[in-house]
């Protein structure tokens, strides 16, 4: 039985792999995870994202990592 609400999330654990999935360093990875500049929450003192929220947020935004 699967709980309410949405299913198959896929998230990204980590700034190493959040850094690997933008195509940048660990190190800008932190700055924008620490700016705010990426949507991004701190679980258990790891940085965890929606893989689909991270794509929306640079192709909405216009950014580049």
């Amino acid at each position: 039985m699967e709980p309410t609400g949405k299913s198959n999330l896929d998230l990204i654990w980590g700034a190493d792999a959040i850094a690997a999935e933008l195509g940048c360093d660990r190190r800008r990875a932190f700055y924008l995870l620490e700016k705010g500049e990426i949507p991004a929450k701190k679980v258990g003192g790891k940085w965890v994202v929606r893989r689909d929220e991270l794509h929306a947020f640079f192709v909405n935004s216009g950014a580049a990592a």
